[in-house]
């Protein structure tokens, strides 16, 4: 099931940060700058109605009062000279004033067209009854006003209504030139903002593409390439990761190249012994047979000296192919470990070495037998090997519920602090010369870390010269497998 949620997962294609930033910037730019013109679009408007409705309600009021003190709708004399003004009001607010009676008709129309028919406009009604109507109409861009006629100043029962109508062509022109003004606006400022954009996007980058160029430089082989970008926290923080990895990758290549260095120097060194005593035997004449023997005996032990090498390197080279590869079962330790001592114990009986073992309880753990095996015999025979005559080496084991410990300790030289981290390099032997009369290949202890890592343990060595040296290893007594890394 999951593989096919793999397999149908939709992958989008990776998208330029630059283009992304862009995009953002002028989005959160220019957003603003249309919302805001926007309302202020509508709100001139808005405006310029709201003050025009209040301007006809204002004039509107004026002129019926007018008519009414000018018993306009009684008095035909007095309807003349009022009929001007209204015509001169119709034609400064572009619209048109209509003059009903109670009886609904209409007494004057500036456009001439209803004079003397019946208006029962809805608005005409709700004004008899007492409501004045002010509204706009926006699709036909016209305001409506309704005032009423009062039969006198004193008396305020209606006689007649005011019907005024504006247009608002006039103000919708002006506010639409005022907006191609204001769009002009924001199209400027809208291409500034791209701009500043598309800058400020370039500017931000700078540093990352600057670490892109300096990391694809350490990937075309400069590796002492200077990593120094302070701008961002994201770009120290990765400038000093990388900075680390590249110390750690320096170190290992260097390792490798002492490696190599080291594997050629002890592979060659016995190969040179032997061709030395060869050359010696083939160059004498009439060689007395213990001569010969003793010769031949070194040849042998130079022979057995390359084999312990070549096997030693074999065996990390095993222990480094097989990280994930561990053969565990349940092992009793107390038992394995008496099994390396009693293989051991004649080594250490030929230099009078007391070689003794301490266990508080029986001890059972997930463990890959061989390899563990290797590794603990390995810190034994170092610890007779390089022991002084008639010392000793304990060897102790100890368990609690999560782990257990094994404890070499002998009597030796110890180990100088200086020396205590390098013990575990490949090759490393702090005395060449004694280390290579022992048979020592400087590979014992990198075996035995390389195991102790692999169970997922760790080692640890404490020393005083003149004093021994203690090497203390702790493993789980559960081995957990580790998944498969694709």
């Amino acid at each position: 099931m999951d593989a096919e949620k793999k397999k149908f997962e939709l992958r989008l294609p990776p998208v330029s940060l630059k283009v992304l930033l862009t995009i953002v910037f002028i989005m959160f730019g220019t957003m603003p700058i249309y919302i805001y013109g926007r309302i202020v679009s509508r709100t001139n408007l808005s405006s310029r109605i709201d003050a025009r409705k209040i301007e006809l309600q204002t004039k509107g009021l004026m002129l019926s009062n007018k008519l009414t003190r000018g018993n306009f709708l009684e008095d035909p004399k007095e309807r003349e000279s009022l009929n001007s003004e209204i015509d001169t009001v119709a034609e400064i607010y572009s619209g048109r004033i209509v003059v009903i009676d109670r009886s609904y008709n209409t007494i004057v129309d500036t456009f001439n067209l209803a004079n003397g028919k019946i208006n029962i406009a809805p608005e005409i009604i709700d004004t008899f009854n007492g409501t004045n109507t002010n509204i706009y109409n926006r699709q036909k861009s016209y305001i409506l006003q309704t005032m009423p006629i009062y039969e006198t100043i004193d008396n305020k029962e209606i006689n007649g209504v005011l019907l005024f109508i504006a247009s608002t062509d006039n103000l919708v022109a002006v506010a639409e030139g005022v907006g191609n003004t204001e769009r002009f606006l924001y199209i400027t400022l809208t291409a500034i903002v791209v701009v500043l954009s598309v800058v400020i996007a370039n500017r931000l980058l700078r540093p990352l593409i600057k670490l892109r160029d300096d990391i694809a430089s350490i990937g075309y082989g400069k590796i002492d390439q200077k990593l120094e970008h302070n701008e961002y926290k994201l770009t120290k923080s990765i400038s000093e990761n990388i900075k680390t990895t590249l110390a750690k990758l320096q170190a290992i290549d260097k390792s490798r190249d002492e490696f190599v260095a080291n594997v050629s120097h002890e592979l060659k060194t016995p190969i040179t012994s032997i061709r030395v005593l060869a050359d010696s035997l083939m160059g004498m004449e009439n060689v007395p047979n213990g001569m010969y023997a003793e010769f031949m005996h070194d040849i042998s032990d130079e022979i057995d000296r390359e084999a312990k090498i070549i096997d030693d390197l074999l065996s990390l080279v095993k222990l480094d192919k097989a990280a994930n590869t561990l053969v565990t079962e349940q092992v009793d330790i107390n038992q394995l470990i008496k099994q390396i001592l009693k293989r051991l114990r004649p080594i250490a009986d030929k230099r009078d070495i007391e070689l003794t073992f301490e266990t508080v309880r029986e001890v059972s753990a997930d463990v890959d037998e061989t390899k563990l095996s290797l590794a603990v015999n390995n810190l034994i025979e170092n610890a007779v090997k390089y022991n002084k005559d008639g010392g000793f080496v304990k060897v102790s084991i100890d368990a609690d519920h999560k782990f257990f410990y094994i404890q070499v300790k002998d009597s030796g030289d110890g180990i100088a602090p200086e020396y205590q981290d390098l013990i575990f390099e490949r090759f490393y032997r702090i005395d060449k010369a004694r280390s290579r009369q022992t048979g020592g290949t400087g590979l014992g202890l990198a075996i035995t870390r390389n195991v102790v890592h692999l169970h997922d343990g760790i080692i640890k060595v404490s020393s005083k010269e003149g004093e021994g040296t203690t090497f203390t290893v702790r493993i789980p007594l559960n081995h957990v497998k580790r998944r498969d890394k694709k």
